[in-house]
């Protein structure tokens, strides 16, 4: 096992540690934000949203993904406590989440940030159709200065279909919105080599390069009554999370101003990524999504792509093949040699429609205003694949 301490770690401590990071997704665990006895924690929360608020006036991107409707949404309506049958918890989050929401919009639009609402379930982030909807929109509150906070819709999920805790729905968003960086802010301040309640010889790990089978036999179950998740669930999130390019971070949040802490060298356990999120993105598209057509590119727009642009409609030359919304196609030039692969935003037969045509035309085309790329720079991973099917 390769551990690094405390005290030789290097590097992360020249100035603010998280100074480095482009898009942060902080998660707020349930036991942080929600007092058993009284409720919404509004001292505490005010305090992270300063430190949200001095991350943004970095220029950094954050989302934040909130656990918390069930917990208040049982304290508003008075259930008791422990295990709540599925249809109480579901009943609990549709009033908690409204008081969540509340929350969030007034202490960072206190703070001069609009807070956008995104409820997820496990098929937004697992069917391609739905991610690339949930993508769009993560990323253009980003790009209009919001911040997005996120939750999983407990209202309807399942036990079928839940993610189960916030912790791996914070890792998928991560990967959702290429960021460098989770920020798992619970009620434990950083992984030890066993449960240091019960074990006073546990030894605090600083830094894991790599998640290695001994590092995942070290994990426990959950930390209290409000969690869901323990330290097995937050190594499973790190390992989506590594596996994206990220670095994911578990810190305690109990103190006030718990980002500010971890920037200034307080104690947290840092899982190492491996490449970048968006190399990391570009690989899985490139070797897991099978092509279900092809798109063909004039001259003009190859050299668009090479020079890192997005795919317009007004550079396709020719579709074949059947494929949806979300799907993987071939990027050919107009001899048919293969250049990468992409997920494409339209189905085939609107792709066809808006070909060869401005992205200002699509509109009156489709009858709807569809987005400006055929294929995001980002959902494309161009000299991918050079076994890919014609998709005739």
């Amino acid at each position: 096992m390769t551990i690094t301490t405390e005290e030789t770690r290097t590097g992360m401590d020249a100035g603010g540690r998280l100074a480095g990071f482009r898009r942060i997704v902080v998660k707020v665990g349930s036991a942080l934000l929600v007092d058993q006895k009284t409720g919404l924690r509004g001292e505490w929360l005010a305090a992270l949203a300063d430190d949200i608020a001095a991350l943004s006036a970095r220029g950094t991107d954050v989302l934040v993904v909130s656990s918390g409707a069930i917990a208040l949404g049982r304290s508003v309506l008075k259930l008791p406590r422990g295990k709540l049958k599925l249809e109480e918890s579901q009943a609990a989050a549709a009033v908690g989440q409204i008081v969540l929401s509340r929350a969030w919009s007034e202490v960072l639009g206190d703070r001069g940030h609009a807070a956008g609402q995104i409820l997820l379930t496990l098929g937004d982030t697992e069917e391609r159709r739905r991610y690339i909807n949930a993508r769009a929109t993560l990323n253009n509150l980003l790009k209009l200065g919001a911040i997005p906070v996120v939750n999983e819709n407990d209202t309807v999920a399942t036990t079928e279909i839940r993610y189960g805790d916030n912790d791996r729905l914070a890792a998928r968003v991560g990967t959702m919105a290429s960021a460098d960086l989770v920020l798992l802010l619970s009620d434990v301040d950083g992984m030890y080599t066993a449960p240091p309640a019960q074990n006073p010889d546990a030894v605090f790990i600083p830094e894991i390069p790599h998640i290695t089978p001994e590092i995942e036999a070290m994990a426990s179950g959950a930390g209290s009554e409000l969690s869901r998740g323990g330290m097995q669930t937050k190594v499973e999130a790190a390992k989506i999370a590594t596996g994206a390019g990220a670095t994911l971070i578990i810190a305690s949040g109990h103190e006030m101003h718990p980002i500010r802490r971890i920037d200034t060298g307080g104690r947290s356990t840092w899982f190492l990524p491996s490449g970048t999120p968006v190399a990391a993105r570009k690989t899985w598209i490139a070797g897991t999504l099978e092509p279900r057509g092809s798109v063909f590119l004039d001259a003009g727009a190859c050299n668009a792509l090479q020079a890192g642009k997005s795919l317009l409609p007004a550079g396709v030359k020719q579709v074949e093949g059947r494929f949806g919304r979300g799907d993987s196609v071939a990027i050919r030039d107009e001899a048919g040699t293969l250049l990468g692969v992409g997920l494409i935003a339209y189905d085939d037969g609107d792709a066809r429609l808006i070909m060869g045509r401005r992205s200002a035309e699509i509109e009156s085309l489709l009858g709807y205003a569809g987005r400006s790329e055929m294929i995001h720079r980002d959902d494309m991973a161009l000299g991918a694949r050079s076994g890919a099917p014609d998709g005739k």
